[in-house]
C-alpha cells in the first residue's frame, strides 16, 4: 500500500529535491492515516515520530523554505484526472468551478488575518477574524454504477491577502491550469454572481476552447441585440433596446426541474460585443423576483448524453428542453459547496496552526492533495475500484487500516533482526505451547 501510494504521489514531487519529496510524502502519508491534521507537531507525534528517524523541524521546513511550488500540484491532478476519463465519454466538456472559503481564526498572530463578512454564519454574527481561501475544482465526467456522473476533485487554494483581489486571484488559477485542457473541446467555467465580473470574465477571450456559465445580479443592464441596418446616414446602433427581466422576458408555461424558466440572446456590458444566453428562473409565473444566469455557450455547440446522466433534470432533457441544457448543467457547481463541508469537516481544514502565508498555503495544499487522492486513486489504481461509490472519508479510512498494518509489519520484522529478541520470542513461543499440551492433556 505504501508503495503504491509513494508511486502516486512522486508525479507530485518531481521538481523537488529528494528530502523534501520525502518530508512530504510522509506528512501526506500522516494525513491518510490518522483521522484528523490539527498540526504538524500532532501529525509528528501521533505518527511520523514512529515511521522516521527526521526531526519535527523538517517538515516545517518543507512547508516553509523548500524550494518547490505548491501551484503546480493543480497541474499534476489534472493531468491525472483527464486520463482516467473513459474514451467512451471523453466528448463531454470538462467543468471549472470558481467559489471562496472563510476559515475562521481565534489567533490574531496569523498572516494577512481580517475581519471577514460571512453571509452563512450561524454564531450570531456575520463577521468573523479568519482567512479567506479562494479555490479551484475539476469536474471530469466518468461512468457509475452505468451511469454518467461528473467527479469533482478540488485543484488547489490561495489565500486573499489583499495584494490581489479575489478575482484576479481566481483569475490567475484559470490561466494556470488552461494549457493543460486545452486538447479538450469544451472547457466550461462556472462561478456565481459574485465572481461574474469583468477581471475575471476576460479569461474567456484568451481561451478558444473556454466557456463562461454563471450566475448573475438580477440588476445587471441587459440590452437587446443591435437591430437590423436601416439605410439611413449615421452609424448604426450597437446595442438593442434595455431589457426587463420581468417585462421582456416570459416563463415558460410550466415548470421544468422545479423552475419557470425563460431564455433569450442578449448583450451585456460584463461580456463586452459576446453575444451571450440570459437564463431567468423563478418559482411562481407572477413572481417579479427572479434570478438570473448567463452562458456564452450555446446548446448546439454542446455534446452531452444527456439519457445516460444519473440525475434529473439533465436526463428528462429532449429536444424540447434542449434549449435550457447550459442551465441545468450549472447544479454541478454545487459538488464544490459539498467539498468545502467535507474538508472542514473530516479533514481538519480549519485547524492548521501554522501562522505565515507561505505555510499556511502549503499545509493546505497538502491536506487537498490528500482529499483528492482518495476521489482519484479508486479510478486511477483498479485496486480500489470498489471505493468508486464510496465517500472520501470511507476510503480513508480504509487506507488508513491498510498504512497501519503494514508499518506494524515492517515493525515486527525489524524487530526479528535482533538475535536475542529472536531468541526471546522462540521461548515466549515454546513456553505458550508447552502451557497449551499440558492444558489439553489435563482436559
Amino acid at each position: 500500500m505504501i508503495g503504491r501510494l509513494f508511486c502516486y504521489f512522486s508525479a507530485y514531487f518531481k521538481s523537488a529535491s529528494a528530502p523534501t519529496a520525502e518530508s512530504l510524502f510522509l506528512l501526506l502519508l500522516s494525513i491518510l492515516a490518522l483521522e484528523s491534521a490539527n498540526s504538524i507537531r500532532c501529525l509528528y507525534q501521533h505518527f511520523l515520530s514512529k515511521v522516521t528517524t527526521k526531526s519535527l523541524n523538517a517538515f516545517y521546513y518543507a512547508c516553509s523554505y523548500a524550494k518547490i511550488d505548491y501551484s503546480t500540484f493543480m497541474n499534476t491532478t489534472i493531468n491525472i484526472a483527464l486520463k482516467m476519463i473513459p474514451n467512451s465519454i471523453a466528448y463531454h466538456p470538462v467543468f471549472l468551478c470558481i467559489d471562496d472559503t472563510i476559515v475562521p481564526k481565534s489567533g490574531k498572530k496569523f498572516d494577512h488575518i481580517s475581519k471577514l463578512y460571512d453571509h452563512a454564519a450561524h454564531a450570531g454574527s456575520s463577521y468573523l477574524n479568519g482567512h479567506c481561501f479562494v479555490s479551484l475544482m475539476l469536474c471530469v465526467p466518468v461512468w457509475k454504477q452505468g451511469k454518467i456522473s461528473y467527479l469533482s476533485i478540488p485543484l488547489g487554494y490561495r489565500m486573499w491577502d489583499k495584494s490581489k483581489s479575489k478575482l484576479q486571484l481566481a483569475a490567475d488559477m484559470v490561466r494556470q491550469v488552461m494549457p493543460e485542457l486545452r486538447k479538450q473541446n469544451n472547457v466550461i467555467l462556472m462561478f456565481d454572481s459574485w465572481y461574474a465580473k469583468k477581471e475575471l470574465l476576460c479569461v474567456v477571450d484568451e481561451f478558444s476552447n473556454l466557456d463562461i456559465l454563471c450566475g448573475a445580479r438580477s440588476d445587471t443592464i441587459l440590452y437587446d441585440l443591435a437591430p437590423s441596418r436601416t439605410g439611413k446616414r449615421g452609424r448604426p446602433k450597437k446595442r438593442g433596446d434595455r431589457l426587463n427581466l420581468t417585462k421582456n422576458f416570459s416563463l415558460s408555461k410550466e415548470k421544468i426541474g422545479g423552475y419557470f424558466i425563460s431564455y433569450r440572446l442578449v448583450l451585456t456590458n460584463l461580456f463586452g460585443n459576446r453575444k451571450v444566453l440570459a437564463y431567468t428562473t423563478a418559482t411562481e409565473q407572477e413572481q417579479n423576483k427572479r434570478r438570473l444566469f448567463c452562458s456564452t455557450l450555446f446548446p448546439a455547440d454542446l455534446r452531452f448524453a444527456c439519457a445516460w446522466f444519473e440525475d434529473a433534470p439533465i436526463n428528462q432533457v429532449g429536444w424540447q428542453w434542449m434549449e435550457y441544457l447550459p442551465l441545468f448543467l450549472y447544479k454541478i457547481r454545487w459538488n464544490i459547496e459539498v467539498s468545502y463541508y467535507e474538508q472542514k469537516k473530516f479533514w481538519s481544514f480549519c485547524r492548521y496552526m501554522v501562522r505565515h502565508l507561505h505555510r499556511i498555503e502549503m499545509f493546505v495544499n497538502v491536506i487537498n492533495l490528500a482529499y483528492s487522492t482518495t476521489k482519484l486513486l479508486p479510478y486511477v489504481d483498479a485496486t480500489f475500484v470498489s471505493y468508486q461509490t464510496q465517500s472520501p472519508q470511507e476510503f480513508r479510512f480504509f487506507l488508513s487500516e491498510q498504512i497501519r498494518e503494514q508499518l506494524i509489519f515492517v515493525t515486527f520484522v525489524k524487530s526479528l533482526e535482533n538475535k536475542i529478541k529472536i531468541k526471546s520470542i522462540k521461548n515466549l513461543l515454546k513456553q505458550k505451547i508447552f502451557g497449551f499440551y499440558h492444558h489439553t492433556q489435563n482436559l
